[in-house]
């Protein structure tokens, strides 16, 4: 696009918004402080995801009315809490939400269901527990992800304490939030101090959309690295932390029938060493600020930056601002992308549990009483850690050989296995929340997949491949929360009953996959995906993954499907 073309496209209305009241303040308290208002205006709708919640309403009941409720997502970097911390998050579930507690992809807690007289109390608790949700949402670079079990090194938690300065240093400075959830006072837009505000980051305008970080200890890709808009794959030799691969452009993000969005993964820029990390990550960041397309939303992804600049243009580009030149990228070898289920024993000695979590939920289901028995180990092993997983699962951490038993005891009273917790292919399964919460989905994930893993589950027996591992994703519309494109089946929602169906990634999430079906109804899965899995059996190599024949055979044979 030509720059004169460029210069007549007008911004979008974000770009309005964050120009007009950069304090992201909005009549957000005023609001909040009126028991006659039920929800919040259209242009506050837009800042409350900067503070890390989402107005929603209840899809289910849209027949009888608009029931508005709000999802509140914490700002965990890591995905690391204190078993205080952690008591509060299973208190405030229970007081103002809807009983349960939503691990995310992002490696945090998502409150589903809060109403608004509920959303006041609960941010004022969450900050109370010293954890808070600012840029848990919005156009800011958002929770920071990092491994949460010991991998191959006790470099680990090097690891962990430099996701958590990132974090800090890539946070918005604004006193809006501070005032609003804490003071409970609403910020004077107008005053010229609040008016001119310049955060020293991210300008007035803030970033053109969202911002994910992650950092991976190979060679496990427990994290999706790739995925992010900011990766870093990290270095290690013996117990010593080298520094970093830093990788850029990935994103998942598309739009059905516009093919200029599409999922990408990120380049790998160079190597970096620890005492670069902030400067690096600051100069990445600001050229999303610079360069990122504030015209059209869809289009605004630094993965696009990328793409259309060549991650040549983008090295020099990041040199220049971080002030050093990146080395070469070291050799690294990925084998998995899975957490670790079980009892586990660290490098330090310390114990920890794996748990596996149903699409994410916690929460007390029949015989099944996770959200009670996690609250029960909380409250009688106050030393331990909960560290939430990309894969939405939770790990129980530092556990001392005395209380391990203890433990299990406490889970097994609640229905709660630390053993054969699930089939391969439940544990390899993910979804984002979709209905009926989530304003955007377009079919069902988080209520459906579970029961198709089933059924999957019962045609793999039917072939001869029961017990066989697929990572299987599935989302209600194309934004790609639970990316489903890097699994080796993903179900991508299209409207009611209705899925693309993308094949082809791997088991290490290095790989996009493509687009197999454009619409496939849910009477149409099974038996599209026993003609597949008949001929997996038939012509599969040694040891070869499904998404791996995918790639070799029917990628070969429909190069067209591709997205």
């Amino acid at each position: 696009m030509s720059d004169a073309v460029e210069k007549t496209k007008t911004v979008t209305r974000n770009e309005v918004l964050k120009t007009n009241i950069p304090t992201l303040a909005g009549n957000i308290a005023a609001t909040l402080s009126n028991p006659e208002l039920a929800c919040f205006s259209a242009d506050d709708e837009q800042f409350l995801k900067f503070h890390g919640i989402y107005q929603q309403d209840d899809r289910d009941k849209r027949k009888i009315g608009k029931h508005y409720m709000f999802m509140i997502r914490g700002r965990i970097p890591g995905g690391v809490l204190s078993a205080a911390q952690y008591r509060v998050f299973d208190d405030l579930a229970t007081t103002h939400g809807n009983q349960t507690l939503r691990i995310t992809t992002r490696q945090s807690f998502q409150f589903h269901g809060v109403v608004k007289t509920g959303l006041g109390p609960l941010m004022k608790q969450i900050n109370e527990a010293l954890v808070d949700t600012l840029a848990a949402c919005g156009d800011v670079n958002r929770n920071v992800m990092a491994p949460v079990v010991p991998a191959t090194t006790l470099a680990r938690q090097q690891v962990y304490e430099d996701a958590r300065r990132v974090s800090e240093a890539l946070l918005p400075i604004t006193k809006a939030y501070h005032s609003i959830w804490v003071e409970g006072v609403q910020l004077n837009i107008e005053d010229p101090e609040n008016r001119d505000f310049v955060d020293p980051l991210y300008g007035k305008q803030y970033l053109p959309r969202k911002f994910k970080t992650a950092f991976v200890i190979p060679p496990v890709n427990d994290m999706d690295v790739f995925t992010n808009c900011l990766g870093f794959i990290a270095i290690v030799e013996g117990d010593r932390l080298l520094g970093y691969n830093l990788t850029a452009g990935g994103g998942m993000g598309r739009s059905h029938g516009n093919e200029a969005t599409y999922p990408r993964m990120a380049d790998v820029i160079g190597f970096i060493t620890p005492e670069q990390l902030i400067p690096a990550s600051k100069a990445v960041l600001t050229v999303h600020r610079d360069f990122g397309d504030r015209t059209d939303r869809k289009h605004a992804r630094l993965k696009y930056v990328l793409e259309e600049k060549g991650a040549d243009w983008f090295r020099a580009e990041v040199e220049a601002r971080a002030g050093f030149k990146f080395g070469p990228a070291r050799a690294v070898t990925f084998t998995s992308q899975t957490d670790l289920i079980g009892w586990q024993k660290g490098l330090d000695g310390k114990w920890f549990l794996g748990l596996w979590v149903d699409m994410g939920r916690v929460k007390d289901a029949g015989t099944h009483q996770m959200k009670s028995g996690l609250r029960a180990v909380a409250d009688q092993f106050p030393g331990v850690e909960f560290r939430l997983t990309a894969n939405q699962n939770i790990v129980i951490a530092n556990v001392d050989d005395a209380t391990k038993e203890a433990i299990t005891g406490v889970l097994t009273a609640h229905g709660v296995r630390v053993a054969q917790q699930a089939s391969a292919l439940h544990l390899g399964s993910m979804a984002c929340p979709a209905l009926p919460t989530c304003g955007l989905s377009l079919a069902e994930s988080e209520r459906y997949l579970p029961t198709l893993v089933d059924q999957i589950e019962g045609v793999l027996g039917e072939v001869g491949l029961g017990g066989e591992e697929i990572f299987i994703r599935m989302t209600g519309c194309p934004n790609g929360c639970a990316r489903p494109y890097m699994a080796e089946i993903g179900f991508v929602g299209k409207g009611p009953g209705r899925y693309q169906l993308w094949l082809g990634g791997n088991a290490t999430s290095t790989r996009v996959n493509r687009v197999y079906k454009e619409v496939v109804k849910e009477a149409e899965i099974l038996p599209e995906l026993k003609g597949l899995f008949t001929r997996f059996a038939a012509e599969r190599q040694t040891g070869e993954r499904f998404g791996d024949w995918v790639a070799r055979t029917v990628w070969t044979e429909t190069p067209a499907a591709a997205a």
